[in-house]
């Protein structure tokens, strides 16, 4: 069961990322489309600036988003550990619990 989880996880992971990267890949472009558009009609520097600087914040948020995807990953590991060491821990007392019942009778 942890290893579906598991791999239920990385899939749901995995799924993420491509579906960011995708998004992103969206938003450059139409960034890219916008910056033309700007040049081709007004050619105002302070458009272009502005564009500019617009583009810069976004990739900091999506190099904050990349670092928050890898703290989830590292979570998403720490708890497949927990778990693998929850089922193993029950295992183990319905052990204890089988020999406690033993020696009560």
């Amino acid at each position: 069961m942890a290893s579906a989880s598991s791999t239920s996880a990385r899939s749901l992971f995995v799924e993420s990322k491509m579906r960011l990267a995708d998004r992103v890949q969206v938003n450059v472009n139409n960034i890219a489309s916008l910056a033309r558009q700007i040049q081709r009609g007004s050619k105002s520097s302070e458009i272009l600036v502005h564009a500019a600087k617009n583009f810069a914040q976004q990739e900091h948020g999506l190099e904050t988003m990349e670092a928050n995807l890898k703290k989830i990953g590292l979570v998403t590991t720490h708890l497949e550990y927990q778990m693998e060491s929850i089922n193993l821990s029950s295992v183990i007392l319905e052990d204890v619990t089988e020999q406690v019942r033993a020696m009560q009778r």
